[in-house]
């Protein structure tokens, strides 16, 4: 099947498993495919899947990341010894862990095609991440708490592992709390990662999205803390500030001259 076909064949798939969307008209454009496709996969609730249907899903998932680009750890230049910036798409980037914003309940955002970073990380990951996670909470039996993190096989994304870790809500004034709670998941995801052996990891902007944490804070405490771990346990591991806009590209630019 070429990538068409691939991407119909999954439609119909998650359409005839769902009965409240199988009146659902299938697009003819391909953008509109994608997108129908992409919402179905986020409304997915964990479950079992289909062998074949993982098997072409897979196909796709990573046939549509080559057609994105996928940026490689090692011809990236770091800013100072083994930090880099790097502004792109987190889920083209080849190294050993991501890390992922994610909410207390740690299986993904399930609203379709939104723009967050969780959801992006689930979609192209695949539906196996989800069914991952679930059974993780599941026998947690409680929400994730704030500032720690969890690790899981980064499935069809080009990285190793996932680490995912919830990050402080600010709902009004910036408390000491907050900025505790945001180096903690700094300090958790490195340690995850030190202990799973990852010479290299990838931190988005936790908390600086919809969870409202200042973004000129958020970048202060996130180099500080990396800056003091790495310095505190002798670690040569690769870290990479991943920023999206080109605001947060200057802002880390700026704040790692300081």
């Amino acid at each position: 099947m070429n990538q068409a076909e691939k991407r119909r064949y999954l439609i119909d798939a998650l359409l005839s498993e769902q009965p409240r969307y199988r009146g659902t008209e299938i697009p003819s454009d391909e953008t509109e495919q994608r997108q129908l496709l992409r919402g179905l996969m986020n409304v997915r609730m964990p479950g079992a899947i289909d062998e074949e249907v993982l098997r072409v899903q897979d196909a796709y998932l990573r046939e549509a990341t080559l057609e994105k680009g996928i940026t490689d750890v090692e011809d990236l230049t770091p800013v100072e010894p083994g930090i880099y910036l790097w502004q792109g798409d987190i889920t083209t980037l080849r190294c050993d862990a991501i890390v992922n914003a994610a909410n207390s309940g740690m299986t993904g955002c399930y609203q379709p095609c939104h723009s967050c970073i969780d959801n992006c990380i689930h979609t192209y990951a695949g539906m196996q991440l989800r069914n991952v996670c679930a059974e993780m909470m599941a026998a947690q039996g409680h929400e994730e708490p704030t500032g720690q993190a969890k690790i899981t096989p980064g499935f069809n994304l080009p990285c190793r592992y996932v680490i995912h870790t919830v990050g402080p809500i600010v709902d009004g004034r910036l408390t000491k709390r907050h900025e505790a709670q945001l180096a903690s998941c700094y300090r958790s995801c490195l340690a995850l990662a030190e202990e799973n052996g990852c010479g290299s990891i990838a931190f988005c902007c936790i908390s600086t999205g919809v969870y409202g944490f200042p973004k000129e804070e958020a970048a202060e405490i996130a180099i500080r803390t990396v800056r003091e771990w790495k310095a505190e346990i002798g670690s040569g591991m690769r870290v990479v500030f991943n920023v999206y806009s080109d605001r947060s590209l200057a802002l880390y630019k700026r704040k790692l001259r300081a």
